[in-house]
């Protein structure tokens, strides 16, 4: 199976292109960058070389630019070029696009220098509508919606492969972590806090290490954009809300893999958290492709919640997800309660039935109708 990413936003100047590894970032450029020069700087040789001498870029340009567009790959493992680039962009007006699996050596490096000249695109796994008729509900619960996993002959093989090479040994190999046994245990022990509030002093008991290497463990996941913290809706709030956030593997495939299972899990309740994380990042998806929209979730001290909130430009909409195939008033009433606060917000629920209902005036859609709809610069998300 061979499906384009048809989302990934292309800016008109130098860009940094970022998101986590297999979700499309080459194969995108190939198609619609087709006569750009590449630097693939996970080419053990190439790294080697601009590692030791940055400066060498501008010798690679002068032997090899004829007026194209420059690609480098996977930017993050020479940062130090970031400043022969920023030259390069001043002085030649030559167009860079930067690809990259991890934010976090960028920023130490000063990426900033490039304010102001370089726009940020991100690419995620698939949005249910890129797949279209091959879109499963149920193979995305179980693999994900990571391109090199989804387009795989053998998903759970490859799934796999991907949580030891790239969770684990990338995060080793970028000097990320020291002991990576302990970071392993963190990636376990994490997964039981997938669509839950996030309570780093319980995370730091269970994997038996400080509070604060378990912070930097959380920043190590968000900056190689493989989690995602989402905050709390408080606009002009009207009740005490909670103030921590909610955390999400960024792929319910990934969640799923990481995720240890024993005879006190139940397969429903796994069933429903990696429902609720795919319905995450699929509207994170429409924000991050439609620009000008955040995601959020609402929920107060005593437990009255709704799991996601879009608020930005033209849309404000919340929605509640259920792992069920019929829906009661008392599955509506978090956002009964959202909507009294907000009168001007419209509200969704998701859930596994197949037929379009109202409870108590809320719209009840099924959710891999939803999500095949789901198209970004639709401002109409609630009603695709």
């Amino acid at each position: 199976m061979h499906v384009k990413k048809r989302y990934i936003k292309e800016m008109l100047g130098s860009f940094f292109l970022l998101g986590p590894r297999g979700t499309g970032k080459s194969t995108w450029l190939a198609e619609n960058i087709k006569t750009a020069l590449t630097l693939d700087l996970l080419d053990p040789e190439i790294n080697r070389r601009f590692l030791a001498r940055p400066e060498l870029l501008n010798d690679w340009l002068i032997a090899n630019w004829k007026g194209q567009s420059v690609v480098i790959d996977e930017i993050q493992r020479v940062p130090e070029l970031l400043s022969v680039v920023h030259q390069n962009i001043e002085k030649k007006k030559i167009r860079f696009i930067l690809t990259g699996s991890s934010a976090r050596k960028l920023k130490r490096s000063g990426v900033d220098l490039l304010a102001g000249r370089a726009g940020m695109s991100v690419a995620n796994p698939f949005m249910a509508s890129e797949l279209g008729d091959d879109f499963s509900l149920e193979k995305a619960l179980v693999y994900g919606l990571v391109p090199l996993v989804y387009a795989s002959k053998e998903p759970d093989v490859t799934l796999a492969g991907y949580i030891s090479l790239y969770l684990r040994e990338e995060v080793m190999a970028e000097g990320l972590v020291r002991n990576i046994g302990n970071f392993s245990r963190f990636l376990e022990t994490i997964s039981f806090s997938h669509g839950s509030i996030l309570n780093i002093s319980e995370v730091s008991r269970e994997c038996q290490v400080s509070r604060k290497t378990v912070e930097g463990y959380v920043s190590i996941l968000e900056d190689m954009l493989l989690a995602e913290r989402i905050p709390v809706f408080s606009r002009r709030a009207k009740r005490v809300l909670v103030k921590q956030s909610k955390f999400y593997y960024f792929d319910a495939g990934v969640f799923r893999a990481v995720r240890p299972k024993g005879p006190l899990d139940k397969r429903e309740e796994i069933d429903g958290l990696a429902l609720e994380g795919l319905v995450c990042q699929q509207l994170k998806a429409w924000c991050d492709y439609t620009g000008g929209h955040q995601l959020f979730f609402w929920r107060t001290p005593s437990g009255t919640e709704v799991d996601f909130v879009i608020y930005g430009e033209s849309v404000f909409v919340a929605f509640e997800v259920k792992n069920s195939r019929t829906v009661s008033r008392k599955d509506v009433r978090g956002l009964k309660a959202f909507c009294s606060d907000y009168p001007e917000c419209k509200a969704v629920l998701l859930y596994r039935g197949t037929e379009r209902i109202v409870v108590n005036s809320i719209l009840c859609l099924p959710c891999a109708e939803f999500l095949r709809a789901l198209k970004p610069g639709c401002v109409n998300v609630s009603f695709p």
